[in-house]
């Protein structure tokens, strides 16, 4: 994959050397499993196109990609592990299978950190597949907890449209927005966690991982008291170059700081639409104290 794009990302620290230091080792086949380069042991019913194929292999490398993420997510994902405590809490949003819960919690536990996740999904059958996968790679249930709902502000409702439909989420909306979203059929109800209910008991958020379909800029902009306070480290999915300008404004502003940046990858046949996410990982100085 010489040539491929996932090259064409900027960090300001050694990416490849945080993935490799992150590899699982030499590891045992599991029959029913394919396992990951960090030790995930992930069903393949929860991705039956790509992972069928790989049932009872073991993944060998992820740079510059695998079949889901590449190395600025990976990353940026375990650039939050190393920068903490002895214990590494994350809450990600938007979870389905609970990927970045299990490959982060997996990588910090065998640092020897005690891990404590957190995850909403707002499809109910991915959020069982989360509480699924965690109990599969070790996680007791007292260290886990799965939202059925989106993330929000505060708590309330939300509608959230398909994925790839190009409409934006309301979370929290009027009267009228909420009315005519449902009458529209082109939503989903959900419940709306707010982030005081979602993180009850945390102080610190060593990693949130922020992946909401087109909203991340509103969420991170309407959020910004609580990320300043308690999150260590974000790592967001983006869906337009709007979305990521956005959060450049809004987050170096507050005085965090762009660690690794890969822009969303544009296909450029009628009007440019974003073909693979891009992603930014940024970090908090009063969390974490300054760079080390």
């Amino acid at each position: 994959m010489v040539g491929s794009p996932f090259w064409h990302y900027q960090a300001r620290f050694d990416v490849p050397g945080t993935i490799r230091r992150h590899a699982a080792g030499p590891q045992i086949a599991r029959a029913d499993y394919a396992l990951n380069y960090f030790g995930v042991a992930i069903d393949p019913k929860f991705f039956p196109e790509h992972l069928e194929p790989m049932k009872g292999t073991v993944e060998v490398d992820v740079v510059p990609a695998n079949w889901h993420a590449d190395m600025a997510e990976f990353g940026a994902a375990l650039r939050a592990v190393d920068l903490a405590g002895d214990v590494f809490t994350v809450i990600e949003l938007g979870c389905h299978w609970g990927c970045w819960i299990n490959i982060t919690g997996v990588a910090a536990r065998r640092a020897g950190k005690r891990v404590r996740a957190i995850g909403i999904e707002g499809e109910p059958n991915h959020a069982a597949f989360a509480r699924e996968s965690t109990l599969a790679n070790g996680f007791s249930p007292e260290d886990v907890t799965i939202h059925h709902g989106v993330a929000a502000p505060r708590s309330g409702t939300a509608f959230f449209p398909p994925e790839g439909s190009g409409l934006d989420p309301i979370i929290n909306g009027t009267q009228d927005e909420q009315l005519k979203a449902e009458n529209s059929g082109l939503y989903h109800k959900l419940p709306a966690v707010g982030f005081a209910d979602l993180a009850v008991g945390v102080e610190r958020v060593d990693l949130l991982h922020i992946d909401i379909q087109g909203g991340e800029a509103n969420l991170v902009a309407s959020s910004l008291d609580f990320f300043n306070e308690h999150v260590a480290y974000m790592m967001i999915g983006t869906h337009s170059r709007q979305i990521e300008g956005r959060l450049c404004d809004d987050l170096l502003s507050a005085g965090w700081q762009l660690e690794v940046e890969r822009p969303a990858i544009m296909d450029l046949a009628g009007k440019p639409t974003p073909r693979v996410d891009g992603v930014q990982g940024w970090r908090n100085p009063r969390v974490t104290g300054y760079a080390r």
